[in-house]
C-alpha cells in the first residue's frame, strides 16, 4: 500500500533568515521561500511559529499563516519579518505547495542560536547573507 503513494520529495526549495540591510544601531531580517526548482510552485502556503524556552520558561509564539499564491521558477519571495527575539527559539515553518496536480509539503526548522555569522552562506537568488535550509536532497 505504502508503495502505491506518489514520491511527493521536495527538492530545490529552501526556506531561508536573510540579514536584509544593517546599520549601526539594528539589523533587519526577514524570512524567505527560494524555488531553485525549473518549475513554478502553485498555491504555495505557509505556516511559521516559534516555540522552546527563554530565561527558563516556556515561550509560544503565535502562529503566522501565509498565502503566497503562485511563485515562480527561479525565484524568491519574501515571507515575513522576523525579530531577533526569536533567533533563542525553534523556529518552524510548514511549506505546502502543488506542482501539477500534486502537491508538496516540508516542516523547515530553524534550531534555538542556529542564526548566526558563522552559518551564513550567500542565499540563492537573494544574493545577501543568511542561514537557508532545504535546497537539493
Amino acid at each position: 500500500m505504502i508503495k502505491d503513494l506518489p514520491d511527493n520529495t521536495v527538492e530545490d526549495v529552501s526556506i531561508a533568515v536573510v540579514l536584509q540591510d544593517e546599520t549601526p544601531e539594528s539589523k533587519l531580517w526577514h524570512v524567505y521561500l527560494v524555488n531553485e526548482k525549473d518549475s513554478p510552485l502553485k498555491t504555495v502556503f505557509i505556516s511559521s511559529k516559534g516555540y522552546g524556552y527563554k530565561d527558563g520558561i516556556e515561550v509560544k509564539t503565535t502562529t503566522l499563516r501565509h498565502f503566497i499564491g503562485d511563485v515562480d521558477a527561479k525565484k524568491a519571495i519574501k515571507i515575513e519579518a522576523i525579530d531577533t527575539a526569536v533567533f533563542g527559539l525553534t523556529n518552524e515553518y510548514l511549506l505546502s505547495y502543488y506542482i501539477e496536480d500534486v502537491i508538496y509539503d516540508k516542516k523547515y526548522i530553524f534550531l534555538p542560536e542556529s542564526i548566526v555569522d558563522d552559518n551564513f552562506v550567500k542565499v540563492p537568488l537573494v544574493d545577501k547573507p543568511g542561514v537557508i535550509i532545504g535546497g537539493n536532497k
